[in-house]
């Protein structure tokens, strides 16, 4: 079960996050709302020090591509997280300029429409990321919300697509093993249940893996 830990804000908090056995980091750009935005500069400085076998996700609010294509040259991450739709042909863009960087699309669960948007999505990208994000909110929430979804809905969507899915939303140590069993999801994507004070709580951390491992 792949572990990536988001909202990382620091090198000290992608320490943290290696150590407890993350197999990638979520590194926040600009967003309408949500917890853990960073400047793109920390965000390159912080994808720079990752070592090899750890992936390093950028987090983007983005919709064109050359904007997309642009920011992930300036933060040297190695995958794109798309929180938000984008504009046609962004995904043949970005793979024809930038072959290395791997593309994931973020689909907010809200109803069983989720599946099809899914669908949709999975022929052009190499991995679908379940949140529970509100895209057409007045004030668009995009992740770090820190609600679970309808689990039902993601265990269908991991069932009617071929690439791998991440599950997140809400996730803890202590929700985490009956999200595994009821999705069977490729990987868990957390945020929120990890903190305390906004900040990287390491003993929540291996709780969280700990309770994973035990589990997969």
């Amino acid at each position: 079960m792949r572990i990536k830990v988001c909202c990382i804000s620091s090198p000290d908090e992608a320490r943290i996050a290696i150590e407890a056995g993350a197999h990638a980091l979520g590194l926040v750009s600009s967003m309408p709302s949500g917890p853990g935005p960073i400047s793109d500069e920390l965000i390159g400085e912080i994808a720079r020090r990752v070592p090899p076998g750890v992936d390093t996700f950028l987090l983007t609010c983005k919709h064109d591509a050359a904007s997309i294509i642009d920011q992930l040259r300036r933060t040297h991450c190695r995958t794109v997280q798309l929180v938000d739709e984008v504009e046609e042909g962004a995904y043949a863009r970005i793979r024809r300029e930038l072959p290395n960087v791997r593309i994931v699309q973020v689909i907010h669960v809200q109803d069983r429409g989720a599946i099809e948007e899914a669908r949709a999505a999975a022929g052009e990208v190499d991995a679908i990321l379940l949140d529970s994000g509100r895209p057409k909110a007045a004030i668009k929430e995009l992740g770090g919300t820190g609600r679970t979804h309808d689990w039902a809905v993601s265990a269908a969507l991991c069932r009617a697509v071929s690439v791998p899915v991440y599950l997140a939303g809400g996730l803890n140590e202590f929700n985490a093993p009956e999200a595994v069993r009821a999705v069977r999801p490729f990987g868990l994507d957390l945020c929120s249940g990890v903190r305390s004070n906004g900040r990287l709580d390491a003993a929540k951390l291996r709780s969280f893996v700990a309770a994973v491992r035990a589990c997969s």
